[in-house]
């Protein structure tokens, strides 16, 4: 298999299911790539709108607070397009709408590599394995291959100009076989900062530091990157071989 090193991408695209779980699982990958001029985008299915624990905040304010924070969660590791689908939290389906809502972004942007959410449920972490981000990784493979790349997958897409586009690479998160370690040591204080925009998800901020530092050696460990460094893993997938 063939994979692209980060001089063979100029934009990428994540696609997650809600608001957050791009800076718990993947925003120090994200600033490395774009301080190295890479182009980053998301694409969030959900707007988080059953996130929080508040009952006197209405879901749609929620919404709202969710897609503020995760603005600015994003920009502190450079990023400023994100394209939220508005598909209802908690209800998420891997359905040929979802498909053909993310294959239309993914023929906006054009990215060389997607990074998504693994469709594998995990028993050693099962909050990782939230029915959503199940969905949202089985939709996101689907609108890879076969969808994004076939001019006769949604024709309505092309008729309105979304030519079809081939996907190089994907990067699954949280995946039960990681093989694709970052070192995200040097830029661990803004994937951290990202994290506590999510004002609204924290009950106690405090605990999210030792937390994220804990799984961060974890995976650098298991990478054989050397002591105390932080690492962001992934299932690394070669999606066009020919």
């Amino acid at each position: 298999m063939a994979f692209l090193s980060d001089d063979d991408v100029e934009r990428v695209l994540v696609v997650v299911a809600h608001p957050d779980d791009i800076d718990f699982a993947i925003a120090g990958s994200v600033a490395v790539w774009t301080d190295r001029g890479i182009e980053v985008q998301y694409c969030l299915v959900t707007d988080g709108d059953a996130g929080g624990s508040d009952p006197s905040i209405s879901r749609v304010e929620m919404a709202e607070i969710r897609r503020a924070e995760q603005t600015a969660a994003a920009k502190l590791v450079g990023v400023t397009d994100l394209h939220f689908l508005g598909f209802p939290d908690g209800r998420i389906e891997a359905s040929l709408d979802l498909r053909h809502a993310i294959t239309r972004v993914i023929r906006e942007v054009r990215p060389q590599r997607v990074v998504g959410m693994s469709p594998v449920r995990s028993y050693e972490r099962i909050y990782a394995s939230h029915p959503d981000h199940l969905a949202t990784g089985e939709a996101t493979l689907s609108a890879v291959y076969p969808d994004s790349r076939n001019q006769f997958a949604f024709p309505d897409l092309v008729d309105n100009g979304y030519e079809p586009w081939t996907v190089d690479e994907v990067l699954l998160t949280v995946h039960t076989e990681s093989d694709r370690f970052v070192d995200v040591t040097d830029v661990f204080d803004r994937k951290l900062a990202a994290l506590l925009c999510h004002v609204s998800q924290h009950a106690d901020p405090a605990r999210m530091e030792p937390l994220i530092r804990d799984w961060g050696m974890g995976n650098a460990a298991a990478g054989g990157l050397p002591a105390g460094r932080i690492a962001e893993a992934f299932r690394a997938i070669d999606t066009n071989p020919f």
